[in-house]
Parts: structure tokens; C-alpha cells; sequence
């Protein structure tokens, strides 16, 4: 095998890597918001135990992404595909730690009676779930226009966010019994909603790596 098919070959199994780390985010926001719709404490500790394994990927995708940058000194698309790993990595892990802090919530509120049915959290956990979806995809295949897409979701996000917070509000105000467990709420609807903004940045590097400029999707 020659050194440039190597190098290919090294970076497909990088892109891999990056794609089962980013399922394993996706199934961490999606039991932790479980977990907290239920007060599932198992679920909840589940999601918390399988942090190390999303900190292992990260360290190890970033030690690969080095070696490549100093063995083989690529150059233009290939060196910017790299570095947009090197980034999307360091979001997938901090998505983790945001589904980690929802799982602890839970375990706080386990055992007591939710202040009301949660449906707007369930559902920004699910549209953040599609937005990873779709920056995953448009990484894979290399297509900025659908990763432009998710400046509209990341929008719906940041809606939804706000009734929750204004409802949330609302209950404090009228019950002041509730006070203590809607911060908690609210805390879970901000990492919901940091979560979405990680995948936004997704985007962006994803629009980097194929057309060489940078774009903010928050504008």
C-alpha cells in the first residue's frame, strides 16, 4: 500500500470514528431526556457510566487527527478535513457532558412528582437529535447547503426554549413551591438548548471544510 492510499484509507477510518462517537452522543441526549421524562434512575446512571467511553473516543480521534497532521502534512481539503474532526470532536464531548448534567437531574428528581407532564423538554431533545442527524450527514456527504439548513432548526430551538423558560417562569411565580424543580427544568432546557448550538457549530465547521470559508449560522 502506498503512502497516500494509507493516508485515505487512515482518514475514512477517522470519519467512521467521528460518526459512531456522534450516535453514542445522540443516544446519551436521548436516554438522559428519558430518564429525566420517566425519573428512571438506571437510565439516568447509565447515561453518566457511559461518559468515559465518549472522553476515551475523543482522546483517541484527536491523537489520530495529530499523527496524520504530523506524518503526512496534508495539505488544503484534506488538512481542512482534519481540523473540522478536530473541532466536531470537541462538541460531540461537550454534548455528552450536556446529557450528563440532564441525567443527574433526573437523579435529583427521582422519586418525587414532576410540577407538570414534560412535553416541550422531550421535544427539544428530539429536535436536537434530528439537527445531529442532519450535521452528521452533511459532514458524510460533504454537503454545505444541508448543513446550512440548520441555522432554521437551531431558530426552532431557540423558540421553543423561550416558552419553556416563560412557562417555567410563569409556574414559579404562581407557585413558589415549584421553584426548586423548575431550575432544575430550566437548567435541563439551556443544555438542550447548548446542545443545539454544539451542532450548529457542526455545521459551520462542515461548511468550512467543503468550501474553505467560514459562516456563522447564528446570524
Amino acid at each position: 500500500m502506498d503512502t497516500r492510499s494509507g493516508f485515505h484509507e487512515e482518514l475514512e477510518s477517522l470519519e467512521q470514528s467521528l460518526l459512531a462517537m456522534g450516535g453514542l452522543v445522540s443516544q446519551a441526549v436521548r436516554d438522559s431526556v428519558t430518564a429525566l421524562k420517566e425519573l428512571n434512575q438506571s437510565l439516568a446512571e447509565q447515561v453518566i457510566e457511559r461518559d468515559d467511553q465518549l472522553d476515551d473516543m475523543q482522546v483517541d480521534i484527536e491523537n489520530r487527527c495529530l499523527r496524520l497532521i504530523a506524518l503526512q502534512q496534508p495539505m488544503a481539503g484534506d488538512l481542512r478535513t482534519i481540523g473540522t474532526v478536530l473541532k466536531m470532536v470537541t462538541d460531540l464531548e461537550r454534548m455528552g457532558d450536556h446529557a450528563v448534567d440532564i441525567a443527574r437531574t433526573a437523579l435529583k428528581l427521582s422519586g418525587e412528582t414532576l410540577i407538570k407532564p414534560l412535553i416541550d423538554i422531550p421535544r427539544l431533545g428530539e429536535i436536537a437529535q434530528e439537527m445531529l442527524g442532519i450535521g452528521l450527514r452533511a459532514f458524510v456527504d460533504r454537503d454545505a447547503d444541508l448543513a446550512q439548513t440548520l441555522a432554521d432548526r437551531d431558530d426552532d430551538v431557540d423558540h421553543l426554549y423561550s416558552q419553556i423558560f416563560r412557562e417555567l417562569l410563569v409556574l414559579m411565580i404562581e407557585d413558589p413551591s415549584t421553584i426548586r424543580q423548575a431550575t432544575q427544568l430550566l437548567f435541563v432546557a439551556q443544555s438542550l438548548e447548548r446542545v443545539a448550538d454544539h451542532i450548529t457549530n457542526i455545521g459551520e465547521w462542515t461548511i468550512y471544510m467543503v468550501t474553505g470559508e467560514r459562516r456563522d449560522l447564528n446570524l
